[in-house]
This record gives structure tokens, C-alpha cells and sequence, in this order.
């Protein structure tokens, strides 16, 4: 009898040992891997940037990185390195794109990325730009023609995204969203399994970012509001964790894979402070800014991640988050910032290919060989060339908030609309948002379309409209006081040869513009004005909301078009000197840098 006791006390011991170790294997946390990137905006070449990064001896080196078929062997890497991954997108993935993308309605982007495996885009505002009708051919495919340029031009059959376009926040005229709220993706089986529930959405300013068209019926509600509202949702349906794609950002004073969070501002901050504390982690975008960020350091009561992957595809963000399926919970999260370094990969201008301290990936078959063939389709518009120029246009401002590609383009739009017929322009303005890359000329001085596109690559018409003085004034005035147009934050104009104003910021709202002059004489309040601009500034974008109010409007060409024909017409163009704008006081400290668009 003590022997069968013995024994059976034995048997429990075991059995409960037994009991314990099942249990501890369906607790055992479930690491998801997160592959996050944002504002691609159809960069399927290497885009020439490098990455400011550091040598093992403590020096500085700068790393050339980008091109979606170096991304993809990229994706590839971290897909092999764990089974339970998400590739996601925080916005911005199309428009604003280089030519070898835009030309082509940024189809072949959205091939690239179906091929890359892309689960979630979080809309941004650049996903608009094109209008409604033609974004929802980016998700849905077909060949719809909702714009100037022809649809399926390389590939007939566009099948649209294999991914989810999501949009939390932009609400239909029916009260509905236009794509889904948020989608859920389950890792593991059965009980031991977790789900992971991904919203996305973009800033609430959209309206101001993009031409109004391109909204029409569409309404952008607050982000906070928008995420919190849905986590219970979320929880109910059984996510264990909750991701945030968001296209709004922040900007840092660290690396890009700094964790410190060191001198984290900008406009993604008041809404970080008001998510819910179930949020574990939050991919943003918008800034073009690289970091990652325990937001714990900063609200221990929020300790989720912020992170964005920089632009153009040259970061990836590899992020993990460790899931107990028991408790329902993440447990621990961790992230790094991985520079998509290519092999055989050419420097960047400046740039020092780093060999050995950084990994270098191949070129994936299928994407390069889709790169290749639109390359190849749009090589003789992008090589054709325009004119020439004595020298570069680069849109880096001075400390006036001034740059000579934006003086240069001023003085196109003015140049195609000044002409009675064409709208008797006697003032033009671009905006600085819409100024993309530098036009430098060949050694012989030549520019090519391509180069043209790459400034200015959004498509928008021009247009003349009349202002009094007074307008003129208090247009200026919104440089500094109208939405997100602040005296910290300052969104410039840039106006056209003959037309100059200056500053001061330190002078009351409504009170800082002084001394207009056209053609050397003072801007008089009572007298009426015609004034050229881009169809995005016309409907009052940027924040620019007086632009509405101009009369007797007459539209003009496209915007690269003028500037075109600007070039051809000058000969060989000595580019203006960005002096057209006069700062008073205080001194430009380099912070302030126009909204991004």
C-alpha cells in the first residue's frame, strides 16, 4: 500500500510537471515581425541618397541606398529571418514620384510592391493627388482614364493592389470610409495564436496638402479620435495587439537609428499624447525624417514605439513585437532602422560606398526586371533634351526662405501667362512644397525633361487670376498665420522677377509684410493685379486660402510645360538670383522650413 501511494503520488507529480510544461509552451510569447516603410513615392530607381551613418572607427560615412528591387531582396531577408511578419506602409507610396513611376500613373509602383509583398498602405496626402476616381483604381485596377495621361500604357491589364489601402479618418459623403478602417492578420494556431489589428490613416490637413478637386466629398477627421475609437473594436474581434499606420510625423535632432528619442517635434506629438496607452506601436511618415522612438521615455503611461523609415525606400524599419497569446498582450517591442545598401551599387554624389559595414543587397529578378522594362519605356522622354542652363537651380532656401528653382519657375509661370491672351500675368508665385529635386545641367549646360519632371512632377495647370494690393498683402501675410502656416513654421511663396517684398517676424500677426514693390514701385492696395499660379495654390492649398478668391480666372499650361518652354526660349538661361525676398529680423535659424507636402 505505501508503495502504490508512493507511486501515485509520483504519477501526480509528474502528471502536474507535465500539466506546467504544456502550459509554459502556450504562453510562450509570439514574436511578429513588423517590415514598415513610408513616402516611397515611386522611387523604383536608386533615388541618390545617402545615408549619414557611422564607421566602426567612430568616423563618419555616408551610405548610397534605395531602388525597389534592392528593397525587395531587402523584404526578402527579414520575411526568411521569421515566418510571422507584416510588410506595411505609412503612406505617400505613389505620386510625387520620379518620371520613370508618375509617367506612368504610378502603376508600375503599385506592380513593385504587389511583388514585394506588401500587406498595408495607410493613405497619405500624395495618394490623393490625382483625385478619388483614380486612387481607387490604384486598389481596385482597370484601365479607367481619370486623367491627361493614358493608363496602362507598358502593361495592359492593371490589376490594382494585391495589399489593403487603408483610411481610418477620411470619411465619404455617405458617413462611410473610402477603404477600410483597419485589417487584422493571425499568427499561430489555435489558442496559442495572437492577432495583430493594423489602422491606418493619414493627417487630418490633407484638404490643405492636395487641390481641393482631388477631395471633393471627402472629409478627414481627427486622427487621435479616429484610432481610439476603434481599439475596442479591435479587441473585441481579438487583437492582441494594436498598430498604428499613420501618415503624420515628427522630426529629431539624432541618427536615424538613434533610440533616445532626442529633440522628437513636430506635428505627430499632440497626437501621440492622446492615444489610447493599448496602441504598442506607431509607423508614421509625412516628415521624411528617419527615427525610432520609445515613446515611453517621453509618457511612460504610452510605451509604444514611434517609427518612421525616412523616404524613398533607402530605410527599412525591422521591428518586432514579442505577443504573450495567454495574457493577450505584447511584452516587449524592439525596432532598428536597416539602410537598403545595394550591391554594385553606384555612389551618390559626396558618398562612400560602404563595403562590409553595412549589409549590401542583390537585385530581386522579378522587380528588376519590371524596373528595367519601364525604364526602358520611358527613356525617351526622360532623356529628351529641353535647353540649357549657365548653371544649377537648387531649391535649398536662404535665409530669406528663398531658392533660385523657385525664383526659376516663378519667372516660367510668369513668361506663359503674362501674354494678354494667355491672362496678362503680371505677378507670378510658386509654392515651395511643390519644389522636388535640383535641376544641375550637364557640363555642356543641357537639362533634360526628365530633370523638369523631377522639380516639378505633380502635373498642375496654370492659372491667372486678379487681386487687388490688399489681397496681394494679406496673401503674403498667410505665409506666417494660416493653418499650418506659423512664424515658426514658415510656408513661403516665391514670387516672379520684378516683384519684391520683405519681413518681419518679430512684428504682430497681419503686420509683417513691408515694402511690396512691382517693377521697383510700391504695391498699391486700391489697384487691381494680375497674379499666375499652379492650380494646387489656385484652390487655395498650402493654406492659402485667399487664392480662392481671385476673379476673372484663365487657365494656362502644365506647369512643367512653361517651364519647358521658359528654357527653350531663353537659350542659354543664367538662373535668377534668389533675392527677391528680404528678411528683417530675427535672423533665419534654419529650422524653419516650409510645410511638406
Amino acid at each position: 500500500m505505501r508503495y502504490g501511494l508512493a507511486a501515485g503520488a509520483v504519477l501526480l507529480a509528474l502528471s502536474g510537471c507535465a500539466t506546467t510544461a504544456v502550459q509554459d509552451r502556450a504562453a510562450a510569447p509570439i514574436d511578429v515581425k513588423i517590415i514598415a516603410l513610408n513616402d516611397f513615392h515611386g522611387a523604383l530607381e536608386p533615388p541618390g541618397i545617402a545615408i549619414p551613418a557611422t564607421a566602426p572607427d567612430g568616423g563618419a560615412v555616408r551610405v548610397p541606398a534605395g531602388g525597389a528591387a534592392y528593397l525587395a531582396s531587402a523584404v526578402q531577408g527579414l520575411k526568411a529571418a521569421n515566418p510571422n511578419h507584416a510588410v506595411v506602409s505609412a503612406g505617400d507610396l505613389i505620386s510625387a514620384s520620379p518620371l520613370i513611376s508618375s509617367y506612368f500613373l504610378d502603376e508600375p509602383t503599385i506592380h513593385a510592391m504587389n511583388m514585394i509583398g506588401l500587406d498595408f498602405n495607410a493613405v497619405g496626402n500624395h495618394e490623393f493627388d490625382r483625385g478619388r476616381a483614380e486612387l481607387l483604381r490604384m486598389q481596385h485596377g482597370g484601365c479607367d482614364k481619370n486623367t491627361a495621361l493614358q493608363p496602362c500604357a507598358v502593361d495592359p491589364d492593371f490589376p490594382g493592389a494585391r495589399f489593403k489601402f487603408l483610411a481610418a479618418n477620411v470619411k465619404t459623403e455617405n458617413g462611410g470610409t473610402l477603404f477600410p478602417s483597419y485589417g487584422i492578420r493571425s499568427y499561430g494556431k489555435g489558442k496559442g495564436g495572437v492577432q495583430i489589428g493594423f489602422i491606418g490613416l493619414t493627417l487630418k490637413e490633407t484638404p490643405t496638402l492636395v487641390t481641393p478637386a482631388g477631395v471633393a466629398g471627402l472629409s478627414f477627421a481627427d486622427e487621435a479620435d479616429s484610432i481610439n475609437a476603434l481599439i475596442p473594436k479591435l479587441r473585441s474581434e481579438g487583437a492582441d495587439a494594436i498598430v498604428v499606420l499613420i501618415h503624420q510625423g515628427v522630426s529629431t535632432k539624432v541618427g536615424y537609428n538613434d533610440k533616445s528619442c532626442g529633440g522628437m517635434d513636430g506635428d505627430l506629438m499632440p497626437i501621440l499624447a492622446r492615444l489610447d496607452p493599448q496602441v504598442d506601436l506607431v509607423v508614421s511618415g509625412h516628415t521624411h525624417n528617419a527615427y525610432i522612438c520609445d515613446y515611453g521615455r517621453i509618457d511612460p503611461a504610452r510605451p509604444f514605439l514611434v517609427t518612421s523609415a525616412g523616404r524613398s525606400g533607402t530605410l527599412l524599419t525591422d521591428i518586432t513585437l514579442s505577443i504573450d497569446p495567454s495574457q493577450g498582450d505584447v511584452v516587449a517591442r524592439r525596432a532598428d532602422n536597416m539602410i537598403v545598401q545595394g550591391e554594385g551599387y553606384q555612389s551618390a554624389s559626396g558618398a562612400v560606398a560602404a563595403t562590409g559595414l553595412y549589409p549590401r543587397f542583390p537585385r530581386e529578378p522579378r522587380v528588376a526586371a519590371l524596373v528595367d522594362r519601364y525604364a526602358a519605356a520611358v527613356a525617351p522622354v526622360a532623356q529628351r533634351k529641353v535647353g540649357t542652363l549657365a548653371g544649377p537651380a537648387l531649391r535649398q532656401a536662404n535665409e530669406a526662405g528663398e531658392s533660385v528653382l523657385g525664383a526659376l519657375i516663378a519667372d516660367a509661370h510668369l513668361a506663359a501667362t503674362s501674354a494678354p491672351e494667355n491672362g496678362g500675368a503680371q505677378i507670378a508665385f510658386s509654392n515651395a512644397g511643390s519644389l522636388r529635386a535640383d535641376i544641375v545641367p550637364a557640363e555642356d549646360g543641357s537639362v533634360t525633361y526628365g530633370q523638369l519632371f523631377a522639380a516639378q512632377p505633380f502635373g498642375n495647370t496654370l492659372f491667372v487670376k486678379s487681386f487687388t494690393g490688399r489681397q496681394i498683402r494679406a496673401l503674403l501675410e498667410q505665409q506666417f498665420n494660416s493653418g499650418t502656416n506659423t512664424a515658426e513654421r514658415p510656408n513661403m511663396l516665391l514670387p516672379s522677377r520684378g516683384f519684391t517684398y520683405g519681413y518681419d517676424l518679430s512684428q504682430p500677426a497681419g503686420q509683417r509684410i513691408i515694402d511690396i514693390r512691382l517693377n521697383g514701385a510700391p504695391l498699391d492696395d486700391a489697384v487691381v493685379y494680375r497674379v499666375a499660379m499652379n492650380s494646387f495654390l489656385a484652390t487655395g492649398g498650402d493654406n492659402f486660402t485667399i487664392f480662392r478668391d481671385g476673379g476673372d480666372p484663365v487657365g494656362g499650361p502644365i506647369d512643367v510645360d512653361a517651364l519647358e518652354r521658359y528654357i527653350v526660349a531663353s537659350g542659354r538661361l543664367a538662373p535668377p538670383a534668389a533675392n527677391r525676398i528680404t528678411r528683417i529680423t530675427p535672423p533665419w535659424s534654419g529650422a524653419e522650413k516650409p510645410v511638406r507636402r
